[in-house]
């Protein structure tokens, strides 16, 4: 299978910007749909599936994140999108014409996804070197996404070579910075021009810095999926919210992917209709005086003037000394049947 990316796919991450409560996680995908997005993607895990319930300093964040000082089970408690939501929300996204797909964690969610007919699996960053569990999701034979935020080359070289004994379809990768909020200076999106050399797959941006410049950047680029947290509003709260874009902010980063991916058009050096009538702009060589048959050519009485209608201006050195074949008024077009 084959992504069909004729235009960049603009994917909306719900993440933990539900609140805990259904009804903002439904009134999230319709927004989303509304903002211009092509996709909503959630995350499949249960706090259990991600970790241990323990105190120790080794199982608290640290980091210089925004959840420093928190235990990774207690954030992922709050952050966690339940599983009973997720045939419910499968729904409301393809109702909205929407392509709904998730990040699962572990094997379970896996088979979780299976029954739902997830049809797309993104691969976290902190995954990526998970490799049992991306060798699991190959074997689905899904279209697959990957995040990069952690990873050396090696590691995605592995990670690809993984999914590539058992999975034919083409791969996403995504240039990711994991850190929440990530810095613009630390982005690098030059990287993601070299992916489809390096890896020979489709390059993406999944951003997590404030505003939207990174993913237009991206979108000049090269990027052909871009993958933003989306918030309704920011009154919600939650752990993901500070670097989520709300629905206008979503909205005017879709406009301008949108105006980005259309400027970068394709190398052409061909002129359109317009460009062919600026032409008249260009300069050209003319008679800037009355002169008679006879007259000798000089500087004085010709001219690379603009409009651009009368003889090359590559010629002017060639003709100058010759002599004109008749009488001509100044504003007259030089062309080769007036020199004798």
């Amino acid at each position: 299978m084959k992504f069909n990316l004729k235009k960049v796919f603009i994917v909306a991450e719900l993440s933990a910007n539900h609140g805990g409560d259904i009804k903002i996680a439904i009134e999230t995908i319709k927004a989303a749909k509304r903002a211009g997005a092509d996709g909503i993607k959630l995350q499949t895990y249960k706090p259990s599936t991600m970790t241990i319930n323990s105190g120790k300093n080794d199982f608290i964040v640290k980091g210089d994140s925004i959840w420093d000082g928190r235990s990774f089970y207690d954030l992922y408690e709050e952050a966690h999108t339940p599983w009973e939501w997720h045939e419910e929300l499968f729904k409301v996204a393809k109702n909205e014409g929407l392509v709904c797909f998730s990040t699962p964690f572990d094997k379970t969610a896996v088979d979780f996804l299976e029954n739902l007919g997830n049809p797309i699996y993104k691969i976290a960053s902190f995954e990526i070197t998970d490799i049992p569990l991306i060798d699991y999701i190959a074997s689905k034979g899904k279209p697959i996404i990957i995040s990069t935020g952690i990873a050396k080359k090696s590691d995605i070289k592995l990670a690809l070579k993984t999914i590539r004994r058992k999975n034919s379809n083409e791969i996403v990768l995504l240039k990711c910075t994991s850190s929440y909020p990530a810095p613009l200076s630390e982005v690098n999106l030059l990287t993601l021009t070299d992916y489809t050399k390096s890896f020979n797959v489709i390059p993406g941006l999944s951003d997590h810095t404030l505003g939207i410049t990174a993913p237009i950047v991206a979108a000049a680029l090269g990027a052909r999926v871009i993958e933003k947290h989306f918030i309704i509003d920011k009154y919600i709260g939650g752990p993901d919210s500070s670097f989520s874009l709300d629905f206008n902010e979503f909205s005017e980063m879709v406009k301008a992917v949108r105006s980005a991916e259309l400027s970068v058009g394709s190398i052409n050096y061909k002129l359109s209709e317009k460009q062919k009538l600026g032409k008249s702009f260009c300069r050209s060589i003319y008679i800037v005086q009355d002169v008679k048959k006879g007259d000798i050519i000089t500087g004085k009485n010709i001219k690379s003037i603009r409009p651009g209608f009368g003889m090359h201006p590559k010629h002017l050195n060639s003709i100058l000394g010759k002599r004109f074949s008749s009488n001509y008024s100044m504003g007259t077009r030089m062309s080769f049947d007036k020199l004798t």
